[in-house]
């Protein structure tokens, strides 16, 4: 199958790639991040989330971020929403589209959320009739879809279960993530062919996560597959809190830096997706994650 012509990015820094950071990050620092992100083409901005601030304490001043944020035209902001009271809240915020999230593991299901996986997607029934009354979109997640930091292998049927299950409730997309990392292009490839035999191409997109070096091989061989959504963190800020050894998602820089060389479009700034990446990166007073910002630094 040949390359798609354009690719959207979907930017979770600010969301996935904060929430597990150390240093307590203040909503004026979110708020300019989320707002040089926009500036630098990035149409779709993971914000917040309105998860229990008890565990995911970096999270807990979402509903400032986005009254505070500055929006731009046609750019989506979206928050990750756990249950009814969490999109309730995120609706109030201004949040113009929300995410739900499932894990294809049952022991990662317990671990992150305390409840298993039919529990987990019985949860999201009231959030999701709440959002087709109100004309929200609403994104699914499937974590774990290659491996699990307890149970090991995780079998491409399983996740493709769940995944369509996500789609019976009303998602417009589901996007794959390979939480620890773990996976090889032959896994992706794997577990996209299964979920597409139920998914339309179209509605699926990649979270891949770079632990063990594969992330921009993995989504190369998810773009060979037709898949045109890719999820990618400024900085390759991330890691999962539940899933010990992840490290951060695939850089935004990174993925720029290899969709231009392939001649995808994509719509964002190289150059100012760096200065975001520089930006928050000196907040957290931590290197970046990011092999084409350490490079260009170098120069």
């Amino acid at each position: 199958m040949a390359l798609p012509t354009h690719v959207r990015i979907v930017e979770v820094g600010p969301r996935d790639g904060l929430q597990n950071e150390p240093l307590s990050i203040s909503t004026d620092v979110k708020v300019t991040l989320i707002e040089k992100l926009a500036a630098a083409g990035v149409s779709y901005i993971e914000a917040g989330s309105f998860v229990n601030p008890q565990w995911v304490p970096q999270m807990a001043g979402s509903d400032e971020v986005f009254q505070k944020v500055s929006r731009q035209p046609g750019v989506t902001y979206a928050a990750l929403t756990p249950n009814l009271k969490g999109f309730e809240r995120a609706l109030s915020a201004g949040a113009t589209e929300v995410a739900i999230f499932a894990a294809a593991s049952e022991t990662f299901s317990q671990k992150n959320i305390n409840c298993t996986i039919d529990e987990s997607l019985g949860r999201f029934e009231p959030a999701m009739a709440a959002a087709r009354d109100a004309n929200i979109r609403v994104r699914g997640y499937v974590s774990c879809v290659v491996g699990c930091p307890y149970e090991g292998d995780v079998p491409p049927d399983k996740v493709r279960h769940v995944a369509a299950q996500l789609m019976q409730m009303g998602c417009y997309e589901v996007s794959l993530g390979d939480t620890t990392g773990v996976g090889t292009p032959a896994d992706i490839q794997r577990v996209i062919d299964a979920c597409s035999a139920e998914i339309p191409i179209e509605q699926l997109a990649v979270h891949l996560h770079d632990t063990y070096g594969q992330a921009l091989a993995n989504i190369y061989a998810a773009l060979e597959m037709g898949i045109s959504v890719v999820d990618s963190a400024i900085a390759g800020l991330g890691g999962c809190p539940y899933a010990k050894g992840a490290s951060g998602n695939v850089a935004t820089e990174d993925l720029v830096y290899m969709l231009n060389g392939l001649g995808i479009e994509h719509g964002v700034d190289l150059g100012e997706l760096l200065e975001a990446g520089s930006y928050i990166t000196t907040k957290l007073a931590r290197d970046t994650g990011s092999k084409v910002a350490a490079a260009l630094a170098d120069r």
